[in-house]
């Protein structure tokens, strides 16, 4: 999420190639909510692609809530979050309608440095 540009955006970046896999944005939201969704659209994506891949997250809190099958946000419901939360409701609703093997992991920023997938604003 970046305040200065009041915009929230998640994407994947294949850790091998450095290619980017999705890239989405979804207006002045929370950082956790841009997580969750990432990690289910990248679980969608390697189901999909049928790819033994792990996936990272730097957010204990979005793989969390994936693991919980819950976006457990305390954003109020509004005509200016719509789209957004009918978003995290489908991707609880994969959650809940998916079985998957896919390795969810939390990036070792300490360690590794920024996850690629971040968009160098830190």
């Amino acid at each position: 999420h970046s305040t200065k540009e009041r915009l929230t955006r998640y994407r994947a970046v294949d850790l091998s190639s450095g290619l980017e896999l999705f890239n989405h944005s979804i207006g002045n939201r929370t950082n956790n909510i841009g997580e969750f969704l990432a990690i289910v659209l990248g679980l969608a994506y390697l189901q999909q692609q049928n790819l033994p891949w792990a996936l990272y997250s730097d957010s204990k809190t979005a793989i969390a809530w994936v693991r919980q099958k819950q976006c457990k946000t305390k954003l109020a419901w509004s005509t200016k979050n719509q789209d957004l939360l009918l978003a995290v409701r489908a991707a609880e609703k994969w959650l809940h309608e998916h079985t998957w093997t896919t390795p969810i992991y939390k990036w070792d920023t300490e360690h590794w440095g920024e996850i690629p997938a971040d968009f160098g604003r830190k």
